[in-house]
């Protein structure tokens, strides 16, 4: 299933680690954007002009996937080289007065590792991964600088009375736009003289719901273009998709004037599907690309994601990726891109043969991709070679049908052939067994809810 259209030979892993400078990692996280919500895969209502000078500069991945088809566990899972049968965090569990369900004290991030070895780790954006005072906040694992939002759920007003330095609650009273806030302080951070090599995670809200923004030119315009009267949410999430663009482009100016983007890996995705809260419509701009389902399905839609890396003299500019590649896979990656030993037991695998076009023998492949969702009744999916298997109700029914589907032949997910392919069917209901570890926080299944009450 690996096709790399690949024309450059790019620096070995080797030769890689051996520079006296190790490389930066900037890691541009959109929240909910769907597949097909930029430029370059086929949007044509939104204006996406940076993001899609980045997919003509880099390697674009057109079979990349979230670690979830929800915020918290996609971040868990990229944050920590597990997919959701093994995460810590497996859903969007909050807690009073803010915040999400807390990382373990035990849990290793990738932001620890890098830190342990030299580099300067910033998040800026949404944590989303544990509350004030829980013992799982961004400078308890492994960030030495954040600000931002520390719960998702605050994160859903973009005009917020405070948020978050480091540890220290810092109000505002006069309730700026938190993404450009947010964003600003990123800038610092990227604008700042580092003595050390640096991890830089942007983890943007927008496009989430809800659907706030100035009412600007960039939204006058999109109101003009959908004669759309006031809220007018369509232009409202078109301007915000227009805003993230102009951060990258900010961003990718601002390694460029420091010299950084010959040394500094470039990725920009997201953590999940598109939304339809808040106002949000990914029906009108075919936000899933044609694929099926939404943010919450384990369809195409619900978890493969923009995905594109970008390495001026490193990543060869227009290169293609068809390999299915999971968010667990950059835990690893960044590991040996730094020069760092590979954890060993996680569920990634290093996509560095990938990013410098190596044969197809040096990649090591996945058996298979798994996720599970622990909202609507529960959810598993897995993606083995060209098939497709989604199972629904599982935390409701005993025995849950198994969907097929022949991704080569229906990416659309139309047509289940799960009768037709018995064999197919029992060995993908193997893998969702093998793949999901019982964890009595997370009970996924008819048969753990049942043991729970007990």
């Amino acid at each position: 299933m690996r096709l790399t259209i690949c024309l450059l030979v790019l620096l070995s892993a080797t030769s890689i680690q051996t520079r006296a400078q190790k490389p930066n990692i900037v890691f541009i996280l959109a929240d909910d954007l769907g597949y097909g919500d930029v430029g370059y895969q086929g949007q044509t209502k939104i204006q996406t002009p940076n993001i899609d000078n980045l997919a003509r500069q880099g390697m674009r991945f057109m079979q990349f996937y979230a670690g979830a088809t929800v915020c918290a566990p996609s971040r868990a899972s990229l944050l920590t080289g597990y997919h959701t049968g093994h995460t810590p965090i497996r859903g969007n569990r909050g807690f009073k007065p803010e915040g999400q369900f807390p990382l373990p004290d035990s849990t290793t991030t990738i932001a620890t590792i890098l830190r342990q070895h030299g580099y300067t780790t910033g998040i800026f954006g949404k944590w989303g991964l544990g509350y004030p005072g829980s013992g799982s906040t961004p400078t308890t694992k492994g960030f030495t600088d954040f600000f931002g939002y520390n719960c998702q759920t605050e994160a859903h007003n973009y005009y917020p009375d405070h948020l978050w330095d480091n540890d220290k609650k810092i109000d505002l009273p006069e309730h700026p736009y938190s993404a450009d806030l947010i964003h600003r302080h990123a800038m610092q951070f990227l604008k700042a003289q580092h003595e050390h090599p640096f991890f830089l995670f942007l983890a943007y809200t927008i496009p989430h719901a809800n659907l706030q923004g100035p009412h600007d030119s960039i939204y006058q315009h999109y109101a003009a273009q959908f004669n759309e009267p006031a809220p007018a949410p369509h232009a409202s999430f078109a301007a915000m998709v227009s805003r993230l663009d102009h951060y990258v482009g900010e961003i990718v100016d601002q390694l460029k004037a420091q010299g950084l983007d010959k040394n500094t890996l470039l990725i920009f995705s997201s953590d999940n599907g598109p939304h339809h809260e808040g106002g949000g419509d990914p029906g009108f701009f075919n936000s899933s690309g044609s694929l099926r389902g939404i943010k919450r399905d384990l369809y195409e839609g619900g978890i493969r994601v923009p995905f594109i890396a970008v390495w001026k003299d490193r990543i060869k500019a227009g290169s293609i990726n068809t390999s299915p590649t999971p968010f667990w896979d950059l835990f690893p990656t960044f590991e040996e891109l730094a020069g760092i030993p590979v954890t060993k037991g996680i569920d990634g695998l290093s996509i560095l043969p990938q990013l410098e076009c190596a044969p197809a023998q040096q990649q090591k492949q996945h058996p298979y991709l798994y996720w599970e969702f622990h909202e609507s009744g529960g959810r598993q999916a897995v993606r083995w070679g060209k098939w497709k298997g989604v199972r629904l109700n599982v935390n409701i029914v005993d025995k849950p049908t198994l969907e097929l589907y022949d991704l080569t032949k229906d990416p659309k997910e139309e047509h289940n052939i799960a009768a037709q392919n018995p064999a197919v069917v029992r060995q993908i209901e193997t893998y969702m067994s093998e793949a999901h570890l019982y964890n009595k926080d997370w009970p996924l299944l008819k048969s753990e809810g049942q043991l729970l009450r007990q």
